[in-house]
């Protein structure tokens, strides 16, 4: 083989619980990890030297980006120096709470083990996602899942939104450490652990039990996140909830129609990505 092409897809937290402190300086989680059709797609290509393209201006002059800590890391796992160019052509906002940068090292492990043939297993490739993110392994096999400890303990869940989901990111950077230092952790209410297809088909009822507990720490920064939310709340969003620790803001409406019209709205000032119900 000498190009391998691989799409990388986002996610949404449906509930995003913060627990307890641990003693390794990271917190205890739980969420829901859900993906969505909104995806980047990287091109690997066997080549003389490395090369490392993109056409995204923030990650291109940036040599610590996760694909390339991805590629060294089975340099240094394989004793197998990988001469590949590879091409991001990058859809994800950044830093937005959408999973993008831990997408496109889950799928640059996938992809450079298959370009490569290094037959390495699941197991070991999970082990070199922990080592990059506490949420890069759920990308190695992205379905709906139920995450603990890190975000890195995965229970597989069949789960559909069978409605239309909003994306909108107002391109806003927040930081993820920033908003672990400042987050109170607490024991939830509603288990996530609990969340079944029930919950998902009467999204009007989901404000009642899903909660993101970085959602009130951001809004009181970054209050402009709030008027939006309270936006889509307005246009009639059956439900509406930040994901990841932001700023992207997700919303589940009753019909493609509605959503539609929403979209047409926002587009003008932000990053709105649709995904229809068909």
């Amino acid at each position: 083989m000498e190009e391998f092409k691989i799409k990388t897809p986002a996610k949404i937290n449906l509930g995003l619980n913060v627990i307890s402190r641990r003693d390794d300086g990271y917190h205890n989680i739980e969420t829901i990890f859900y993906p969505v059709d909104l995806f980047d797609s990287i091109t690997f290509k066997k080549s003389k030297n490395f090369i490392f393209n993109t056409d995204n201006t923030e990650l291109k002059d940036k040599p610590d980006n996760l694909i390339i800590k991805a590629k060294k890391l089975l340099e240094e796992a394989t004793k197998k120096e990988m001469n590949v160019h590879i091409n991001l052509e990058k859809k994800i906002p950044i830093g937005a709470g959408l999973g993008g940068g831990s997408s496109d090292a889950a799928s640059s492990l996938l992809g450079l083990n298959n370009l490569y043939n290094l037959n390495l297993d699941f197991d070991k490739l999970f082990e070199l996602a922990l080592i990059l993110g506490s949420d890069v392994p759920f990308f190695l096999n992205p379905k709906p899942c139920y995450a603990s400890s890190r975000g890195e303990k995965l229970e597989m869940r069949k789960l559909k939104i069978n409605y239309p989901i909003l994306v909108v990111n107002p391109g806003i950077h927040i930081s993820t450490k920033w908003a672990y230092s400042n987050i109170t952790p607490k024991t939830p209410k509603f288990t996530l652990r609990n969340l079944t297809q029930d919950y998902i088909d009467a999204p009007d009822k989901l404000p009642g039990i899903l909660r993101n507990d970085f959602q009130e720490i951001v809004f009181k920064n970054y209050p402009e996140l709030k008027k939006l939310k309270d936006e889509l709340n307005e246009t009639g969003s059956l439900f509406t909830l930040m994901t990841g620790s932001g700023s992207t803001l997700f919303s589940i409406f009753k019909d493609n129609s509605s959503a539609e019209n929403i979209k047409e709205k926002l587009e003008m000032k932000y990053f709105v990505f649709l995904q229809r119900y068909e």
